[in-house]
């Protein structure tokens, strides 16, 4: 990673973008896409697209999604406290004492997820944190100060944290799910630029929004592109982290490498030449299987059209949907080794269908 490479994942992975809100970290991408590749556009909701090569047929597609869990102002109380709904799947468990922004038209408003002192609290019958009892305070005394801030029903909220790094290996903070994903992708495209590679294909790097609520801005953005083949790049869990049941949930681990998985959406010969360049690049891998959909945008570009060959590369996380989400550097590179090499190796038209 160089200078310029972590200044632009710093501020692209700092920068607050709730589903549905996306557009100042589109602008930041798209600026540090911009200078590697032929052309770009953006759809009505704000997915964004960088192309290499618009003019070629034969289209593939690499794709992140650019939108993070966050909350949305449900109900705010006579006494000026501040009740939440869920925008995407946020964790009501790690809300209490965390400190969050509030997004007006008149800026950011400071707030806190309230929780009573463990002294007042019967331990016996304790009440855990839900969507009933959790609560913002913004410092308001009333709903009318509440409102006089800028604050509604509506206002979209996130919490307060920003990128750091652990012992020099991992980097560690909120929405790496998966703008870590946009950060791939987008060194992808840097390194065919100035490596000078001349593809035979047209490229379309795709950042997507609001996969967090059900993978609708890649179900919109796979309709207007229409690709022929689509490596999707998503997070998945390190299951060797505590409390985390192998047998269940696989055998994936940060520092491993890339994990590659398989399912009905995953189109097994797309799957094989992306094994065999992992193989031959000596590039670490891990497996993992899909019972049903995946849950990721592999899912939407796999059944859009008629049917579109795809893939899923996963980023091994620890501690998904937190604001302590954990990456290893390590895996970081592979992906985008992984993607980078499939890529250089790919041929023209190159036709994955089972049967012929």
């Amino acid at each position: 990673m160089n200078e310029k490479s972590e200044k632009f994942l710093v501020e692209y992975l700092n920068n607050a973008s709730p589903t549905g809100f996306e557009s100042s970290g589109q602008q930041i991408w798209l600026d540090y896409v911009k200078p590697y590749t032929d052309s770009y556009f953006t759809d009505k909701y704000g997915s964004a697209v960088g192309v290499i090569n618009s003019d070629a047929p034969y289209k593939v597609v690499i794709e992140a999604h650019a939108d993070e869990i966050s909350w949305f102002v449900n109900y705010i109380s006579d006494s000026g406290y501040i009740y939440v709904v869920r925008n995407g799947g946020s964790d009501h468990q790690i809300a209490p004492s965390m400190r969050v922004n509030i997004h007006t038209d008149n800026g950011v408003v400071k707030g806190v997820f309230g929780w009573p002192a463990i002294h007042v609290r019967d331990r016996a019958r304790e009440e855990k944190p839900t969507l009933k009892n959790i609560h913002i305070d913004v410092g308001a005394e009333s709903k009318d100060e509440v409102l006089e801030m800028g604050i509604h029903v509506g206002s979209v909220i996130t919490f307060e944290d920003e990128l750091t790094q652990l012992n020099d290996k991992f980097w560690c903070g909120r929405a790496l799910d998966n703008r870590i994903g946009g950060y791939m992708i987008a060194e992808v495209a840097r390194r065919l630029h100035e490596n000078k590679v001349k593809l035979p294909f047209g490229l379309y790097v795709v950042n997507a929004v609001q996969e967090e609520i059900g993978l609708r801005g890649a179900e919109m953005i796979a309709a207007r592109i229409k690709p022929d083949v689509a490596i999707i790049t998503d997070v998945c869990h390190d299951t060797h982290s505590p409390m985390y049941d192998k047998k269940q949930q696989g055998d994936q681990k940060c520092g491993k490498g890339p994990v590659l998985s398989y399912g009905p959406a995953v189109h097994n010969n797309l799957l094989n030449m992306v094994i065999g360049v992992a193989k031959e690049k000596e590039i670490p891998f891990q497996r993992a299987a899909a019972s049903r959909s995946t849950g990721t945008d592999t899912d939407a570009f796999a059944y859009s059209n008629e049917g579109v060959p795809s893939t899923l590369i996963s980023l091994p996380l620890k501690y998904m949907h937190t604001t302590v989400e954990t990456a290893h550097k390590k895996d970081i590179e592979e992906v985008i080794n992984l993607m980078y090499e499939f890529l250089i190796q790919l041929e023209n038209n190159h036709d994955f269908s089972y049967l012929k």
